[in-house]
């Protein structure tokens, strides 16, 4: 079926600055949960062979930058060697099938939070224990994990009663290694967390930045061709662009300039790793998530997209503004 005119089919080429894709339709980043201890495990090579094409561009799930930067061991890291290597036999199936593979770089700052309980329903390593002591104990203790769930959570009775002992391995734990806090622009706590975060100091920051750096250079390492800063979603970055939680007086706060400085030494930072031709950035100036909302969410937006501008990056994958919140 033919176009209307000015409009641009998906399955059309398009050359995004050196990378020459077959089509416009692009795997976002999105969260699996498949590692283990944030190392990538084997059957992710799988689902993103899967879903790649020749030409095709793909966005790797979140990998955190650092020890404190990931919501739980199933979600990637790659800050490690370990990690790297893990990633390496993904990269390569991906780019045997003549696609292009960047992987989206996060920390997520205050919504990283030890005093949470975490309810696992994992359907891919579902783990059965009927009638030993295992499963006694848990019913034992479901009430109470059900109660703590809704008042500090704020899950639902509905998720509850779907929730089985002898279908779900029930467990929590603590996601903060060496007893590490959360970290954040500010130490406002999220609504649902009983202590808050730790506000970043100017020196820590720059550590941050450093970072992202060296997750950008291991990326490189285990084969992708570039990288996709998330600046979005109210993590890290977001809680540093947004007048909601940025509450400092300092170079990083107060002024729209000053909220923006963190996200573009970042920028900065990883473009001089690896070259402005293999970085984009993900934003959600609109968005709400984790209570991460802004004044003047358009100027936020507009500001961020002109400063990026200077360092010459490939991308900026902005979410729409309607899309607000999850």
């Amino acid at each position: 079926m033919a176009n209307k005119e000015g409009e641009i089919s998906l399955l059309t080429p398009y050359k995004m600055g050196k990378f020459e894709l077959s089509h416009r339709v692009v795997l976002a980043p999105l969260t699996r949960q498949r590692c283990l201890g944030y190392v990538p495990q084997p059957p992710m090579i799988l689902y993103y062979s899967q879903r790649t094409s020749k030409g095709g561009f793909l966005i790797a799930e979140a990998a955190g930058v650092s020890d404190i930067s990931q919501t739980s061991p199933e979600m990637p890291g790659i800050w490690t060697k370990e990690q790297v290597e893990g990633w390496k036999p993904i990269v390569d199936a991906v780019h045997a099938k003549g696609g292009m593979f960047f992987c989206q770089l996060i920390h997520v700052g205050r919504v990283l939070d030890t005093g949470i309980l975490f309810v696992h329903c994992c359907l891919q390593w579902v783990v059965w224990f009927p009638g030993n002591a295992v499963s006694q104990t848990l019913k034992a203790v479901r009430p109470r994990l059900r109660q703590y769930s809704l008042d500090r959570v704020g899950m639902g009775p509905s998720v509850w009663e779907a929730i089985t002992i002898n279908t779900f391995l029930i467990y929590a734990f603590e996601l903060v290694p060496n007893g590490k806090s959360p970290v954040s622009s500010s130490n406002k706590k999220l609504a649902y967390q009983q202590r808050s975060p730790k506000k970043l100091t100017t020196q820590e920051i720059t550590l941050v930045v450093d970072d992202f750096r060296v997750a950008a250079r291991n990326a490189i390492e285990a084969g992708f061709d570039g990288v996709e800063i998330h600046g979005a979603h109210g993590y890290l970055i977001d809680q540093f662009l947004k007048d909601e939680i940025n509450d400092r007086t300092d170079e990083y706060g107060g002024s729209l300039e000053n909220r923006c400085r963190f996200a573009l030494e970042v920028v900065d930072a990883v473009v001089k790793e690896i070259g402005g031709d293999k970085v984009g950035i993900r934003l959600s100036p609109f968005a709400n998530y984790s209570e991460s909302g802004d004044s003047n969410p358009e100027t936020l937006g507009l500001y961020m997209a002109e400063s990026l501008n200077e360092f010459k990056i490939l991308y900026c994958h902005m979410v729409e503004p309607r899309m607000k919140s999850v």
